[in-house]
């Protein structure tokens, strides 16, 4: 039975969060919408019912769902080719339903086997692109639009040589702007004071400076003045035609269009696949360390991205960055989603034309500080420190994610991971030696560096074949990993058949990570019923709560 959640609870740390992660997501929707080709408007649609109603129905408490940078390919080509955004919507409508039923098919499971190492990968390799892509807005040159992940260009330049370009379009109040916010942001994160003002969030008050100073620029005639186009630019309706215009259905005459369904399970499939990641990566996020139901997340996408299609808007994913941002801001529930989706309705509907005296280069400071903690140092070195077989897949995902996109990233990182599994598995999991001594057989059993759930069954056929009244010794001095399957089974043969038969078990060389919880002895050693004691500490304490 679903847990029933209070989304009032934590109204002070979600309102806040939620206002930052509007402020992030507003120029965000309208970059993509523009480089999808599609109406400025459908872009801050789907930000809105990503926001509140797939916000509502989630089970995830940090992602935030919107119109996203990987579908931006997709969509260009598709509208290019229907000729007409209605058709192309009747896709996005399709696209829902298949999200919609591949939630009750449980599909949503899949996101299981992402490997953790991957997800890390994934996050400091986006970490990384919003940097690349946030330093030329920083500065004033915008020729690039907000929410492009590419690293080739158009015309053949990347994002590192794009850079070099920023060094001859330096608008000076830009930096002056971009150097304020980010002490702002910096004071709020680190200053006791401040850090408690959680009704305030930094980002806000950068914001609110940007603009104070842009206008004072602007009054005083100083060449620090930012001009309109390096400033928000949201569409202004005058009339109430104009707010009727925004809305498009999709033209269901459409249907026997065979293109319209290839696209359509295109859509399905990529969205589908973002959102998962995004999903592993948010619950990874989460500081309280809680699980989202994947199908129940699917089917929440299916029924936003139907919902956004009658009323014209583009097809939405879980984000990335939306995210990362609604984390880094504290939110503790979902409601923080709800809200940033509530502020995007009510903003572009009453007061577009304050929001367009923005700068966007407030804006790209919030998301590079979003963007460094994603791809901060001490992640690198962790990974590092934990050997090749967790950095290589680590560092080739965020490598090929920045280089070329997020699917193909984590499907390489994916790749090389179960590379690693099954050249550990090419070799034996374990070497089995046995002496004779007169008070009976002592058997070794010499783990290999890599344990894989995969040698599950071998170790549990040896263990099962061995005499009564032996001894053993399982020594897993050289061993890197160790499956929690494997370890299970080292436990239940020591604790129950091993007692039955009277076989004396001894381990040796158990390390502390292949443990949950431990406290290591002398030789920076755990044994195994350490980590087995911690359990059972925990199942009793569990026990005597439920009936207190």
């Amino acid at each position: 039975m679903t847990k029933k959640i209070n989304l009032f609870a934590n109204l002070k740390s979600d309102f806040a969060s939620g206002l930052v992660v509007f402020l992030v997501a507003l120029p965000l929707c309208l970059g993509i919408a523009m480089a999808s080709g599609a109406p400025l408007f459908s872009g801050i649609i789907a930000g809105v019912i990503g926001g509140i109603v797939v916000g509502y129905l989630s089970q995830s408490h940090i992602s935030v769902s919107g119109p996203a940078a990987g579908l931006t390919a997709i969509i260009l080509t598709a509208i290019t080719d229907f000729g007409a955004f209605d058709v192309f919507l009747l896709s996005v409508f399709i696209a829902g339903l298949i999200q919609l039923a591949l939630g009750f098919l449980k599909a949503g499971s899949i996101s299981n086997y992402f490997p953790t190492n991957v997800i890390e990968g994934m996050l400091a390799g986006i970490g990384i692109i919003i940097i690349l892509k946030q330093i030329p807005h920083a500065f004033g040159y915008d020729a690039d639009f907000e929410g492009d992940q590419a690293f080739i260009q158009n015309d053949g330049s990347n994002s590192f040589s794009f850079l070099f370009d920023v060094l001859n379009h330096i608008n000076l109040g830009a930096v002056v702007i971009s150097f304020v916010s980010l002490v702002i942001l910096i004071s709020w994160d680190k200053v006791p004071f401040l850090k408690r003002l959680k009704l305030v969030p930094g980002a806000l008050v950068a914001v609110i400076l940007g603009v104070l100073l842009n206008e004072f620029f602007i009054s005083t005639g100083s060449s620090l003045a930012i001009a309109k186009e390096h400033l928000v630019s949201l569409p202004v309706p005058k009339s109430f035609d104009d707010f009727k215009s925004i809305i498009i259905t999709p033209n269901f005459s459409a249907v026997t269009n065979p293109q319209v369904w290839v696209v359509a399970v295109t859509i399905a499939i990529v969205a589908s696949i973002e959102t998962l990641l995004c999903i592993e990566a948010s619950d990874r996020m989460d500081v309280q360390k809680r699980y989202t139901d994947t199908n129940v997340e699917l089917r929440a996408q299916g029924i936003g991205n139907i919902a956004s299609s009658l009323l014209g808007g583009l097809p939405m994913t879980s984000v990335v960055v939306r995210s990362s941002a609604n984390n880094n801001a504290g939110a503790k529930s979902k409601m923080s989603s709800i809200i940033h989706g509530v502020l995007l309705l009510i903003s572009v509907l009453s007061i577009p034309a304050i929001l367009n005296k923005i700068p966007l280069a407030t804006l790209a400071t919030v998301l590079i500080l979003v963007g460094y903690k994603l791809a901060k140092p001490a992640t690198f070195m962790h990974f590092w420190e934990k050997g090749k077989y967790q950095f290589v897949p680590f560092i080739a995902t965020l490598v090929f994610v920045v280089a070329t996109d997020l699917l193909k990233g984590v499907a390489l990182g994916i790749i090389i991971s179960i590379i690693f599994v099954l050249r550990g598995n090419l070799k034996r999991a374990y070497i089995f030696k046995k002496e004779e001594y007169e008070d009976g057989d002592v058997i070794h059993i010499d783990l290999a560096q890599e344990v894989s759930f995969l040698n599950k069954a071998a170790i549990k056929q040896t263990l099962s074949e061995i005499p009564e009244n032996s001894k053993v010794i399982i020594n897993a001095h050289d061993t890197e990993y160790i499956a929690h399957d494997v370890l299970d089974l080292i436990r239940e043969f020591k604790e129950t058949r091993a007692i039955d038969e009277n076989i004396k078990v001894k381990l040796k060389g158990f390390k502390e990570a292949y443990e949950l919880e431990n406290t290591p002895d002398n030789n920076n050693h755990v044994t195994i019923e350490h980590y087995y004691d911690v359990a059972k500490r925990a199942l009793v304490k569990k026990e005597q709560k439920e009936k207190f």
